[in-house]
């Protein structure tokens, strides 16, 4: 067990921290905004040749109202920042389906969409880089017996793949990603956790970089609850956080006695 440490002042004794991944770990902004205007692209190219009724700027600027995308920034509590791909899909299909499509018509032409654009390869895949200083107190976190998870909207694969490109896999004990059910943010996700990496959820502190995160995490009884806003160009505003985080390095940690 280890001792929190926010700006030097102790937060609490944890066994286990539960992270977020995009906007708390990774700085997946950049990436996010290049696959909003890759999707979008193509589901205005693809809805047209479905629908010609359809008006390419009304579906444009409804998409990215949708997506969570407004002058080149991303809303971090917006559906691109904190959804799964399927509720992506889903709401990509229900701004078909405002603008004229029918339901099966629509739902059909946004999973041809986000297809395409992965399998047209228009989306550096690489892992998105580290935000500042979490990997340090990963490794912090790793050398003194703290036990770590990630519990992200992201696929099982992508959640690996970015641990194993930045060389943190073996400082996490547990994933829950959008493969698993239920997903975050029912509360039930966080207790599931919990119990794949053998704590009480009292034990545990989760930082997480939405409103939802949060109040899931509230909901199931988690020990700590930070909000971290060092993560986008648009600091979320997080009301339910008991403890605010702008930057990795203000969170430090010494072993509880």
């Amino acid at each position: 067990m280890a001792q929190l440490l926010l700006k030097g002042h102790p937060i609490g004794n944890f066994q286990g921290v539960l992270f977020d991944k995009d906007g708390t770990l990774s700085h997946s902004e950049p990436h996010l905004l290049a696959l909003a205007d890759a999707r979008i692209n193509k589901a205005i190219e693809i809805a047209l040749e479905h629908a010609p009724a359809l008006q390419a700027f009304e579906l444009r600027e409804t998409l990215y109202r949708a997506t969570g995308v407004d002058k080149g920034m991303l809303d971090p509590g917006g559906t691109l920042a904190v959804a799964s791909r399927q509720d992506n899909i889903a709401s990509t299909a229900t701004v078909l389906c405002l603008l004229g499509c029918s339901w099966p018509q629509a739902l059909a032409l946004a999973h041809s969409c986000f297809d395409a654009v992965d399998q047209d390869g228009l989306i550096d895949t690489t892992p998105s880089p580290l935000i500042n200083g979490s990997g340090q107190l990963l490794r912090d976190l790793h050398e003194q017996g703290v036990t770590a998870a990630v519990i992200s909207n992201d696929t099982r694969s992508g959640i690996e793949d970015f641990l194993a490109h930045h060389q943190l896999s073996a400082g996490f004990a547990g994933i829950w990603s959008a493969d698993d059910h239920p997903r975050k943010p029912d509360p039930q996700a966080v207790l599931e956790l919990c119990d794949r990496i053998g704590l009480p959820p009292q034990r545990c502190a989760l930082v997480g970089d939405a409103e939802t995160d949060l109040q899931m995490a509230l909901e199931a009884g988690i020990g700590g609850v930070i909000g971290f806003t060092g993560g986008w160009s648009r600091p979320p505003e997080l009301p339910s956080a008991q403890h605010l985080l702008h930057g990795w390095d203000d969170l430090a940690l010494s072993t509880a006695t």
